[in-house]
């Protein structure tokens, strides 16, 4: 067993991480505005002088698991106006597609105890482009495209530094940190590094009034807090200390500041202003090592520090040597992972999803009923008459780790984001995966009713139900790996996602028909108008999507269900339950009839449907993936697993033989398939069939790239809807969004999407595994070429992974044909996982380092064993 492997079974190991976000302000949390108005409560240039209520930010930051003490890196290129203390981006209102980091930087390794963390930032020599983004994006509209810091020329004549920041853990709670800067252009410039340490303010609201505090001595900067083993922080080069408060400056609010103190932005007046803003007696709650440097042309510099429970008169002994040993061993753990990976090009691709989403945990604090109350020293000026937020959430208290989409677009979890993530997670950290999947079912999460809470700008909106479906993939891939099945774990989930099922049958089923309708479902603006909105005359809708989702659901509890069952007979109960449910739902999409039924005869194809006030339902004939979903609900019953449980086959036989209605949905059950397994899905084989030409048709769905999430056909022929005198236009939109429905800073009107695409793959997979080569269709539409479900599954998952990989030119789709990008020795080899991707040409689009979601396409390089 290697290092970080024995490591991992110590919890310890993961006491310290990278669990500082990139963005703090513009929160939901940070919010105590009377309207909701979260992007403007707080911004990007008031986060420098104003103390944040829940968590922190910073550049490459660091922290325990409490968020009590953290660290990060500043530092000053002597042109801005202010230090780069963290990422710059605009909000939601100022992007012409929504919120957008303005930054290059990238992962670039991790393990899963973080006792080797490497990541890599590009920063401007010349002033930071702040004003020209923000002006040339004001004069953007929706239908352009946006502008990007490499459209500024700020990186023309490699007029940057190159700053490698890692971290090296000489035990669980000591700590090294290096930086290693590289002056790219062919001149000296000047360069200011501060490493900062500081504690979350805990003590200004009302409730706990102990502070700790840094203060001067002999060995450097001495850390005093009551709850962490760490004492002293240390430089390798020699440095002066300097020492603030983490307050907020009253001039954010238009006040006078109190003589004698010292506020958060104290070191950034000092260092910009020369100002007397640091304190003299060299103490306070932020504190940080002022070195100044100046690199000539191509010249490479390193820094190094410490922190550590030591006292010591030679902090850097041996310092060298651990950080090459921490590396090695990081090596060793992956060279076994990706063993049987094919391409070098594979596995820097692979190596890099998995440090982003190593990098992208996060410590994610908020108590709802504190934060709807305002605190003691601090009330919040509600209007309840507007809008509030998460009201009806009072119960939910998150103070954890947890893998976010994007530190910096998305800070906080999302439901079905979180989902997908902790399958690539489960490759080489199932024991977190696993943690992951239990947390949002604990009751501090969970609410009692049954729901689970979708992301924190409405805790309340609805995400598709892949929770089960995650956490019986997690299950198998652990097993697989370890070599026995963790089925306490498996049993833990089951039983709280009982309540979640029971929670969308009553609340999502807009009559009990087993037909539901959860709004938006994740897929933003997917429809021609937004799907949650609610009808005043009765009119409602019925989605493909919807109710595809629930009959997938239905079969992961009977999997799930069945797998129980081998090791406790009660649990066929369950399985057979969950059968009959998923039975249900297909019938009841088959008995709103042909003529607007969600399969749509005419099209062969799935829609939504809207119900109207008359009794009349009108066919949404907008192809989109919404009538791909159905391809997920399939599950494949081996004959042996039968025989393993009678009771369950017994009860099984006897609904399909007295029940026939029932019987006639269930695809080729009665007909084995190879190596007799039995088939169950929405899809029988001539629907299936149907399907796979739409979605294998270049003119509609299949991207050189993936499978488009909206058809091709709309970008010369756009889809047009009336309801309620309203007229609607959808085109097709391969990029960026074209409207404002949801922020506008998601598109799922063409782009494509990891996660889905995901699915795509692994539910064709199964398919095949009953089918084989009985069923084989033309394959791309037009080709000639007759291919079976294997060969399709594997082609979309090539036309994935090829986003990332180089081309014969040598270049990588996502990059979008920028040359700087795609050519350049600095840059060539830097992989950016977007949130989503060009439709046509696989361009990066959306969050610039979601790698959560679509991280996924580990899991695609990974050979496949489970």
């Amino acid at each position: 067993m290697n290092a970080e492997k024995l490591r991992k079974q110590d919890a310890k190991w993961k006491t310290w991480g990278p669990y500082v976000s990139n963005r703090q302000w513009g929160n939901v949390r940070e919010d105590y505005s009377p309207d909701g108005n979260a992007w403007e409560h707080t911004s990007h240039d008031q986060a420098a002088s104003r103390t944040y209520r829940w968590a922190e930010e910073g550049i490459a930051g660091i922290s325990d698991d409490k968020q009590r003490l953290c660290f990060a890196f500043s530092f000053w290129n002597h042109q801005d106006r202010m230090l780069k203390e963290r990422f710059f981006g605009l909000s939601n209102y100022q992007g012409n597609h929504g919120e957008d980091i303005k930054e290059l930087f990238w992962y670039l390794d991790n393990t899963p105890t973080h006792s080797y963390m490497k990541m890599l930032y590009k920063y401007p020599i010349n002033a930071f482009p702040y004003n020209d983004i923000i002006e040339e994006t004001e004069c953007r509209g929706k239908d352009d495209p946006e502008y990007e810091i490499i459209d500024t020329g700020i990186f023309d004549n490699d007029e940057y530094f190159d700053i490698e920041i890692e971290y090296a853990k000489a035990s669980h709670d000591d700590i090294f940190m290096r930086v290693t800067v590289t002056n790219r252009s062919d001149r000296t410039a000047p360069l200011t590094v501060l490493p900062t340490l500081w504690y979350r303010n805990n003590w200004s609201w009302g409730y706990n009034h102990y502070k700790p505090a840094f203060y001067a001595a002999e060995q450097g900067i001495a850390i005093s807090h009551a709850d962490l083993p760490q004492k002293y922080f240390y430089a390798r080069t020699k440095s002066e200390g300097l020492f603030c408060e983490n307050e907020t400056n009253p001039k954010v609010f238009g006040k006078e500041q109190e003589e004698g103190k010292y506020y958060k932005d104290g070191i950034s007046e000092f260092i910009l202003n020369q100002k007397p803003t640091v304190n003299p007696n060299k103490t306070g709650s932020k504190a940080a090592f002022h070195i100044e440097t100046s690199l000539n042309g191509g010249e490479t510099k390193t820094f190094d520090f410490r922190m550590s429970p030591h006292d010591m008169l030679d902090a850097f002994w041996g310092c060298d040597e651990l950080f090459e040993e921490r590396k090695a061993e990081c090596n060793d753990f992956y060279n076994e992972i990706q063993a049987e990976v094919d391409s070098d090009d594979k596995k820097n691709v692979q190596r890099q999803a998995f440090a982003g989403l190593l990098w992208n945990k996060q410590f994610y604090h908020y108590n709802v009923s504190k934060w709807l109350k305002g605190d003691p020293n601090y009330e919040a000026p509600r209007n309840f008459d507007k809008l509030v937020r998460n009201s009806e959430w009072q119960h939910l208290h998150n103070k954890d780790i947890i893998s976010m989409p994007d530190k910096w677009e998305y800070p906080w979890y999302a439901t079905w984001d979180l989902a997908f993530h902790c399958v690539p997670f489960a490759l080489i950290d199932p024991g977190f995966a696993k943690a992951q999947l239990k947390l949002l079912t604990k009751e501090w999460y969970m609410r009692p009713n049954g729901q689970l809470p979708a992301y924190e700008w409405d805790f309340s909106d609805v995400n598709p139900p892949v929770h089960a479906w995650a956490c019986f993939r997690v299950f198998k891939i652990d097993e697989k790996s370890n070599g026995k099945p963790d089925i306490p774990f498996l049993e833990a989930v089951f039983q709280k996602l009982l309540l979640n099922f029971t929670w969308w049958v009553n609340r999502k089923d807009k009559h009990g028909k087993n037909i539901f309708g959860g709004g938006f479902l994740g897929l933003d603006n997917i429809g021609a108008f937004d799907r949650n909105i609610i009808f005043d005359d009765g009119q409602h809708l019925e989605q493909a999507d919807g109710t595809s989702w629930m009959a997938m659901f239905a079969l992961n509890m009977m999997r799930i269900s069945m797998e129980l069952a081998l090791y406790n007979p009660v649990y066929e109960d369950m399985a057979i339950k969950f059968f009959e449910h998923f039975l249900y739902i297909a019938q009841a999409m088959e008995s709103l009839g042909e003529k607007n039924g969600l399969w749509n005869d005419e099209d062969q194809f799935f829609y939504d449907v809207l119900q109207l006030k008359n009794g009349e339902s009108v066919s949404l004939k907008l192809r989109s993936m919404v009538g791909l979903i159905p391809l997920f609900a399939v599950e494949i019953i081996s004959h042996e697993m039968l025989e393993k449980l009678p009771n369950f086959s017994e009860r099984m036989n006897w609904v399909l033989k007295n029940k026939p209605e029932l019987a006639k949905l269930v695809s080729n059950w009665e007909v084995e398939g190879e190596g007799q397994k039995h088939l169950i899905s929405i899809l029988r084989k001539k629907r299936l069939t149907k399907i796979l030409e739409r979605m294998g048709d270049p003119e509609e769905f299949l991207s050189d790239f993936g499978i488009r999430s909206m058809s091709k056909v709309y970008e010369k022929k756009p889809y047009k809807f009336s309801v309620d005198g309203k007229k609607y236009i959808v085109h097709y939109t391969p990029a960026e969004s074209d409207s404002r429905m949801f922020g506008g800073n998601s598109n799922w009107r063409g782009p494509i999407w990891f996660p889905l695409n995901f699915l795509i793959v692994e539910s064709l997979q199964r398919y095949d595994f009953y089918y084989g080569d009985s069923l084989q269709t033309e394959y791309p539409k037009g080709s000639g070429e007759i291919r079976n479900i294997d060969y399709i599954a594997s082609d979309i998952s090539d036309r994935l992974c090829k986003i990332f990989l180089k081309d014969e030119a040598g270049n990588r789709p996502f990059n979008g044909g920028v040359t700087k990008f795609n050519q350049d020795p600095h840059f060539k080899d830097l992989i950016t996982f977007y949130e989503y991707f060009h439709g046509d040409n696989g361009r990066g689009v959306g969050a610039s380092h979601q790698t959560g979601w679509t991280a996924t396409v580990a899991k695609l390089i990974q050979p496949r064993s489970v």
